[in-house]
C-alpha cells in the first residue's frame, strides 16, 4: 500500500506537513525523531489523516493536489 497522510505540530499547530509513505508507523517516528529537515523545528508531530491507495502514481497524484493552493482549501475545509 502507498500512503499519503497530513501531520501537524504538536507544539506550533499552525504548521501543517503532508507527505507520502508506504510505512506509516515509521514515518511519524522519522519526523518526530528530527529525520525529515523539513518538519525538524516544529516536532512532535501528531497524525491527523491518512488515505491508502494501491497504486504509486495515483497517491503521488493526490500528494501532489493536496499541496496545491486548491488542495490546500480542500484539505482544510474536508479533512482537518
Amino acid at each position: 500500500m502507498h500512503y499519503i497522510y497530513i501531520i501537524k505540530s504538536i507544539n506550533f499547530p499552525e504548521k501543517i506537513y503532508t507527505g507520502f509513505t508506504k510505512d506509516i508507523s515509521k514515518r511519524i517516528v522519522k519526523h518526530n525523531k528530527g529525520d525529515s529537515p523539513h518538519t525538524k523545528k516544529y516536532k512532535p508531530w501528531e497524525l491527523i489523516y491518512f488515505c491508502a491507495f494501491t497504486n504509486k502514481k495515483k497517491a503521488l497524484e493526490f500528494e501532489k493536489y493536496l499541496k496545491s493552493s486548491s488542495g490546500i482549501a480542500f484539505r482544510n475545509k474536508r479533512l482537518i
